[in-house]
């Protein structure tokens, strides 16, 4: 299923997947980060999506945050940092 994703442009460090809430502090907090970096990013806003798009977008976060939380940052589709970690954001993409 396709989901309806928001891309940021920015310098392309590693493709990056952001599953946010649009009334999460902590989710704002990332987008800012990853806005004052210069990355390029996807986000997708779950808890704007409705029905079936909002249940896939939960499973796809489940896959590398089996607790369910937000925000969750995918990279390169195979790993992830859960939850607003500077220091981690800083170090994966100031390489």
């Amino acid at each position: 299923m396709d989901l309806d994703t928001k891309h940021v442009d920015g310098i392309e460090k590693k493709k990056l997947m952001l599953f946010a809430l649009s009334t999460c502090i902590w989710c704002r907090k990332t987008k800012m980060l990853l806005n004052e970096l210069g990355v390029s990013y996807d986000y997708i806003d779950v808890d704007l999506l409705e029905g079936s798009q909002q249940d896939f977008a939960v499973e796809q976060v489940k896959k590398f945050n089996p607790s369910g939380g937000f925000p969750t940052l995918v990279i390169d589709d195979d790993e992830a940092i859960r939850g607003f970690d500077e220091i981690k954001i800083r170090e994966l993409l100031e390489k």
